[in-house]
């Protein structure tokens, strides 16, 4: 089986399930953070069906660990596009009315979700385009090369290494920005 690289076939996996339950242990958490940033509504729920349509193509991929993180990343990809393009055509969710609450303090979750650095990081990402974002997640998030965030994205990797540069710079000037703001 031309599968993975010697690390993950050296670890004992005498079975196709115990080397599944390995690359999924290895590669769902940056799958779940790429959905997250992408905006995904249920990012572990989108990262079981990137997994499950993983699983028949597990035994073919080729390329090593290289190989198996590209396939991963394009299917999650694929599975972001079609969660926006599914968005795009269902009726748009009602949007909370604070005017309309009779509550008298926020719930927990909001108070979770106000104070986290996640909320902080997601409202930065929404400042970017959606080029400048994917990037992002595919480099920082996903942890791709250059060359692999090119082939998802369809782009040379120059303009890859371009787009990252300038979405790089649009963070540092929001922050810098939030840094000078009155408090």
């Amino acid at each position: 089986m031309d599968l993975l690289t010697d690390e993950l076939l050296a670890s004992g996996h005498d079975d196709f399930a115990s080397l599944f339950t390995t690359v999924y242990r290895a590669f769902s958490p940056a799958v779940a953070g790429y959905l997250r940033a992408g905006g995904v509504e249920d990012p572990e729920g989108v990262t079981h069906d990137v997994f499950l349509a993983l699983f028949p193509k597990l035994k073919s991929v080729h390329g090593g660990v290289k190989g198996l993180r590209v396939l991963i990343f394009s299917i999650a990809h694929a599975r972001l596009v079609d969660h926006h393009r599914h968005r795009g055509r269902t009726a748009a969710p009602v949007q909370y009315d604070p005017g309309r609450d009779t509550r008298l303090s926020a719930s927990a979750e909001d108070m979770v979700l106000d104070s986290t650095a996640e909320a902080h990081a997601m409202a930065m990402l929404e400042g970017l385009s959606e080029d400048h974002r994917e990037v992002l997640r595919l480099r920082i998030i996903a942890e791709l090369s250059v060359t692999e965030a090119a082939v998802i994205m369809h782009k040379s990797p120059g303009a890859v290494t371009q787009l990252q540069h300038r979405a790089l710079g649009s963070l540092r000037k929001q922050l810098k920005v939030k840094e000078e703001a009155p408090r």
